[in-house]
């Protein structure tokens, strides 16, 4: 008898147990965050961009500051106008133009002088006189190993009806090839009348002849 008694009990606390812990649980609504008044959403958003307002300004400052456009022209591997920082220099140019091409004596040529916008830098033309300060040349730099062209072209206008492949190589903008075309319409045509017949030769054009003109003659 004790022992069902005993059984008894324990079954009766394990019902209860049971019926206890699986007895439905309230849920208890959770708590809702209170939205930011716009006051402070204001005050937070302007204090996280007042710190970036400085970079930013001087970064677009920055980015729209004023840069230089030069002509870079002669004996240079890529002639053409290029675009430059402020404060550039004639070595910058040269650096934009590819280089001075192979052959040529860069002793005449200023590389640190400062650039200013629409500056044009010739590599080996001959010096205009009274010096280096006109059209804002870099300086007379004549190809190494032809001291015939370069005397010819220091003495005067070049002769096109005269002039070989190396002395009409000395001219600014022009190279073997083109230097090789005047030849050949030289030949062909008995000859140049006039210098306006260099807008005739294949790879001279308006921009070419303007820088030849004055450095040469028939």
């Amino acid at each position: 008898m004790i022992a069902l008694v005993v059984v008894l009990v324990a079954a009766a606390g394990f019902a209860v147990h049971h019926f206890w812990t699986g007895r439905a649980q309230p849920v208890s609504v959770p708590e809702v965050v209170r939205a930011a008044a716009p006051e402070e959403a204001a005050g937070s958003s302007a204090a996280g961009l007042e710190p970036d307002a400085g970079p930013s300004a001087a970064t677009v400052a920055g980015a729209s500051g004023a840069g230089i456009v030069v002509d870079v022209s002669g004996k240079v591997r890529n002639p053409g106008i290029h675009r430059l920082p402020a404060g550039s220099r004639v070595a910058d140019a040269l650096r934009a133009a590819g280089g001075i091409r192979p052959g040529v004596d860069p002793t005449g040529i200023n590389r640190a002088r400062l650039l200013a916008d629409g500056e044009q830098v010739v590599v080996g033309a001959p010096a205009a006189p009274g010096g280096n300060g006109s059209g804002g040349s870099a300086g007379s730099a004549g190809s190494a190993g032809t001291g015939a062209g370069t005397g010819a072209t220091a003495a005067g206008p070049i002769g096109l009806n005269t002039a070989t492949a190396e002395q009409l190589d000395t001219l600014p903008g022009v190279g073997p090839v083109l230097a090789q075309h005047i030849i050949d319409y030289r030949t062909e045509h008995g000859g140049f009348r006039s210098v306006d017949e260099l807008r005739e030769v294949n790879g001279i054009g308006d921009r070419r002849f303007s820088d030849l003109q004055n450095l040469v003659r028939p």
